[in-house]
């Protein structure tokens, strides 16, 4: 019983936290120019978005399978691609519940012979490592924007220095996913590239080729705040980071909160085709028989 309610009141949380940041959010813009610019936009361009982002999260599939063959969980790649859209599908749209990264670890632990916290740490790392290749981009591309920073010349430091941290913690408590740091980073920088490439296509959608360095890099700082659980399917908190950002560069605060929205819509188009997971679960029964796909 106190399981169930503290679930609800952190629900509840997240559900006030998104209302308000979204009501904060939409007081600010120009709502009727907001859906003029959506109004006005290139469709072909929206779509090529789209197929950029479906490619990041394929390529994130693989990074996940990565992880789990180091704990001897050999998934077939079709199944990994299956398990991956449920979980986003769960994340995006059912976050009160069992939540996508739950149920993978449920399903994994109930198939095979593999400790549940070793299953979480892969899949707890496999955000981790998706966050320092954001950060490391966030840092690429704060040296291009319009600001003056007294250390800027040594901004590039960051990168190695995250890197080289991430990797001594890796071997000092994740020994067991070593071997795969090296893939799963260039995997990781790949993925945020080709996001960042769909939230630059939305730019060109939404015929906005000004500053865009500063808008690629509060979309990548957006990308980090909404990682966290802190609003349901991070809506609201990208918008809110959005609005914040576009106010400290000097950036279009509507043109900022259109693309956030749009790339929103297009996460939420490819996460939806989980469903079919969702209604057919015996699409992700039992997946050992099929290890000769591997």
């Amino acid at each position: 019983m106190k399981y169930k309610t503290k679930k609800y009141l952190k629900l509840l949380g997240k559900l006030g936290i998104t209302v308000f940041a979204l009501y904060y959010v939409f007081s600010k813009v120009d709502v009727e120019n907001l859906l003029e610019t959506f109004q006005q936009s290139n469709k072909s361009l929206i779509l090529a978005a789209l197929v950029s982002f479906v490619l990041s999260k394929l390529i994130s599939a693989y990074r996940l399978n990565n992880y789990l063959k180091s704990i001897d969980i050999l998934l077939p790649d079709k199944y990994n691609i299956r398990l991956y859209l449920l979980g986003m599908y769960y994340n995006l749209f059912l976050p009160g519940g069992i939540g996508g990264d739950g149920y993978k670890i449920y399903l994994l632990n109930k198939t095979y012979e593999v400790r549940t916290s070793k299953i979480f740490q892969a899949i707890i790392l496999d955000r981790v490592i998706g966050v320092l290749a954001l950060f490391c981009l966030a840092v690429v591309f704060f040296y291009f924007i319009p600001l003056s920073a007294l250390y800027r010349p040594y901004i590039w430091l960051l990168i190695p220095v995250s890197v080289g941290i991430s990797y001594l913690v890796y071997k000092k408590f994740f020994k067991d996913f070593v071997s795969v740091f090296l893939k799963t980073n260039l995997q990781s920088f790949m993925v945020q590239t080709l996001q960042t490439f769909s939230a630059y296509l939305i730019l060109l959608s939404l015929h906005i080729q000004d500053l865009t360095m500063g808008y690629l890099f509060i979309f990548l700082i957006s990308s980090m705040v909404a990682v966290l659980p802190l609003t349901i399917g991070g809506i609201g908190s990208r918008e809110f980071t959005f609005m914040i950002g576009a106010q400290w560069i000097g950036l279009n605060i509507d043109h900022s909160i259109a693309l956030s929205l749009v790339f929103y819509l297009v996460t939420a188009f490819t996460s939806f085709w989980g469903i079919i997971y969702s209604l057919r679960p015996e699409l992700l029964t039992n997946p050992k028989p099929s290890l000769e796909e591997n």
